[in-house]
């Protein structure tokens, strides 16, 4: 086709998670329910940990920031993709496009790291206890999630321009439920090897580095453990990590089998079923994860429930 004829695209189509109409309205329902949960359980968890003087210990500050990053994630996703299950018209507009993938990549490179940090606080509560609110101290905290937020909208607004940078002229059906980088280059009508080669090595970095910190944490954890002497002891310094090592398994589980895909092998409809899994369920599964291994975030719960007005009166 002659460049003269190409047409700039304005508006992108997303297919969404099937074309099939009889299941358009199930599915709504569906994920609604998973959205809903997903933001009374992560709202739950950034008031409690928030009101209750007894979670104000490092942990919980760190669970309230990936409850944030949580509710993000998934609210950067879940209210257009609701809304398309019910409209024939599956649009949306270039900007929005691109607000929607940076959001996106702001709120997931910040969980990988929060993540991290939590694995890293894991570490110095087992390994070092007795130095704990010197090198976990509020401070330090702080720096640790402002320095996970600054790079984190560092690395969407970089990956975002990026994709944005070359040219989308007569295809915009995008093969997903949101706009994500990998089907945008697959519309593009230029050469995107240095996008693609930028997504690459961005994603790789950031997985490579916050896993090198969790599995280097949890390495030197499970040592800790090991020369623990009683059974009893064992067990209680395991019951402080375990939900913290399930919910890392189920988040970089599926981030590795994702990105770590064959080329060959790699298709656009397994990406949409692993997308839905960390955009969607995952974010409804954390807060049950750690309510329910957690005695502390259980009795707070009952206390917020109790006196709901003069918990609210201390955010």
């Amino acid at each position: 086709m002659a460049p003269g004829n190409l047409t700039r695209v304005t508006e992108f189509i997303l297919m969404g998670i099937t074309g099939l109409p009889e299941l358009q309205v199930p599915l709504f329902f569906v994920f609604l329910v998973i959205y809903g949960l997903t933001v009374v359980g992560n709202l739950g968890t950034i008031i409690l940990t928030r009101v209750d003087s007894r979670l104000q210990t490092p942990m919980y500050f760190f669970l309230r920031h990936l409850a944030i990053t949580n509710l993000g994630n998934s609210t950067t996703i879940a209210p257009k993709m609701l809304l398309n299950f019910l409209v024939k018209k599956k649009t949306i507009s270039y900007y929005c496009c691109a607000a929607q993938l940076g959001g996106f990549l702001v709120f997931m490179v910040a969980e990988i790291f929060i993540l991290a940090a939590m694995a890293y606080d894991r570490y110095v509560a087992i390994c070092n206890p007795l130095l704990y609110m010197v090198v976990v101290s509020r401070q330090i905290c702080l720096l640790l999630v402002s320095l996970t937020y600054l790079f984190s909208l560092t690395t969407a607004l970089t990956v975002s321009s990026f994709v944005f940078s070359v040219s989308y002229c007569s295809s915009n059906v995008i093969n997903h439920f949101y706009c994500d980088n990998v089907p945008l280059l697959a519309l593009s009508c230029s050469d995107t090897y240095i996008p693609e080669t930028a997504v690459f090595t961005f994603s790789g970095i950031n997985l490579f580095f916050s896993l090198i910190i969790v599995l280097i944490s949890y390495f030197n954890i499970f040592l800790a453990i090991l020369r623990i002497q009683s059974s009893e002891g064992r067990q209680k310094a395991f019951s402080t990590c375990a939900s913290h090592m399930m919910a890392v398994t189920v988040f970089y589980g599926t981030l590795l089998f994702m990105y770590l895909q064959p080329r060959t092998n790699h298709s656009l409809d397994t990406d949409k079923m692993a997308s839905v899994f960390y955009t969607l369920v995952i974010p409804t599964l954390n807060p049950l994860i750690y309510s329910l291994r957690n005695k502390d975030v259980k009795d707070a719960l009952k206390r917020f429930l109790n006196n709901p007005c003069k918990s609210l009166k201390l955010m």
